[in-house]
């Protein structure tokens, strides 16, 4: 049996980089809706549901060549309708096994305790960090 470690216990942030916070608090504002809970210089703190993610002033570049955060939601299909409303432009992905049609993709397999499969979509913010939405499939 393994022992929990200090970290097994302890929450999980996430921290995304931009370039110019003044224009990533408006885009998290007009785009999803988001305004900061907190802030501090060089950082702004976001809560959804019951965590946080942090937008952080930085002269380096996101990757945004896998995702760095997604939200779980009970209705994708109402969520990209009304992200693409706020002007949100979803990926198109076309890889052996997914596809996005109208910016979701169905993905087969999940993890036992959470379902069959799960739906998705991906965006990027302002500064090219790539965010997802998932629905999961019971």
């Amino acid at each position: 049996m393994t022992v929990a470690t200090p970290l097994a216990r302890s929450d999980v942030a996430t921290r995304l980089p931009a370039r110019d916070l003044d224009r990533a608090r408006r885009w998290y504002s007009d785009k999803l809706g988001l305004d900061p809970v907190e802030e501090r210089p060089g950082g702004l703190r976001y809560r959804c549901g019951t965590t946080y993610f942090v937008v952080f002033q930085s002269t380096g570049r996101a990757s945004g060549e896998s995702t760095q955060m997604a939200w779980e939601v009970d209705d994708i299909e109402a969520v990209v309708a009304d992200l693409v409303a706020r002007g949100v432009e979803f990926e198109h992905v076309d890889v052996p096994g997914m596809t996005t049609v109208n910016g979701i993709a169905d993905i087969d397999g999940n993890y036992p305790s959470k379902g069959r499969g799960e739906r998705g979509a991906w965006f990027r913010d302002i500064d090219g960090n790539l965010l997802g939405i998932g629905q999961v499939i019971r």
